[in-house]
């Protein structure tokens, strides 16, 4: 990284410049995104719940329809989008399917914070995904290896997700393995001399140029964010122990009486990860709470998805 006239430029190989893309500087992107490291995105269905996750202290809120069992998930209404942005303070997310750039349009012109191009919706394109450097807001993207991750990097995102199951089972397993899986790349990565980086890139269908980055930062050079699973304050601190910026916590969140303790825990066992006392505190008197979680009902990370 190096700094040119006041500016980060991330990545000063021919690839992805700030010089080359004046109108969507890439690095400011990644700056904004920058802003919710340490956080947890809470993922709501009303205006009621977006102000519940701002009061618990969520960094986000990710705006999503209701799980159905039937019919194509799209994008969801800018109406809704615009009444929950108008209602907290907090950054707002929203969701495009993935390739549909049109959507994406939309999104941005009604002023969102950022976008997820989110495998939780039907799929548009099966061939492409955004170009997100046609764009001024930061993207999220959804990743399950490194190869994944730095593709989406390179088409312009600026926070990975590592997305772990999709079916609504509770079941955090999967996003553990990904995550793994991920953070274990990265530490081959960093141990490899200059030519095996070359072979690496290749092997895992990556930019050599990011991969290369990776490896100089010891890290994906952008915000890595889990979802999947994520339902307790446990799950929360698991993911940040393994490594990861933040969480995403599914709608799921507030199907209890006490939405609010629970969601305020997550985000309390996220902030403070390594402090097993505090894990204690916000672990404590919500195993009634989770009574039918993930049971019953599809959702978008694994009965509290955690993203998108």
């Amino acid at each position: 990284m190096a700094a040119e006239d006041g500016a980060v430029t991330i990545y000063n190989s021919s690839a992805i410049t700030d010089a080359k893309n004046k109108q969507n500087p890439y690095s400011m992107k990644v700056g904004l995104a920058q802003m919710l490291r340490g956080g947890a995105i809470v993922e709501v269905n009303t205006l009621e719940q977006a102000k519940l996750a701002e009061d618990a202290g969520a960094c986000s809120v990710i705006v999503s329809d209701p799980p159905r069992t039937r019919g194509i998930s799209r994008m969801s209404d800018p109406s809704l989008i615009k009444d929950i942005k108008r209602a907290v303070s907090i950054p707002v997310v929203a969701r495009s399917r993935i390739g549909h750039f049109v959507e994406a349009q939309i999104l941005e012109s009604i002023g969102v914070d950022y976008i997820d191009e989110s495998e939780y919706l039907a799929m548009a394109d099966e061939e492409h995904f955004i170009n997100k450097h046609n764009f001024q807001i930061p993207f999220v993207c959804g990743a399950q290896t490194l190869g994944d991750a730095l593709r989406r990097v390179r088409e312009g995102a600026a926070v990975i997700r590592i997305q772990g199951d999709l079916s609504g089972s509770g079941n955090v397993s999967m996003t553990v393995k990904n995550v793994r899986c991920v953070m274990g790349q990265i530490r081959l990565l960093n141990n490899m001399d200059d030519d095996e980086v070359f072979a690496f890139s290749k092997t895992i269908q990556a930019p050599y140029d990011l991969v290369a980055q990776s490896k100089q930062m010891g890290r994906l050079p952008v915000m890595l964010f889990a979802a999947g699973g994520i339902v307790t304050p446990a799950d929360a601190a698991l993911m940040m122990q393994l490594g990861c910026d933040g969480v995403f916590i599914g709608s799921d969140v507030f199907n209890c009486s006490d939405p609010y303790k629970r969601v305020m825990g997550i985000v309390q066992a996220v902030r403070n990860y390594n402090d097993p006392h505090v894990l204690v505190e916000v672990s404590s008197g919500l195993s009634g709470l989770m009574a039918g979680l993930g049971e019953d009902r599809i959702e978008p990370f694994g009965g509290g998805h955690g993203g998108v």
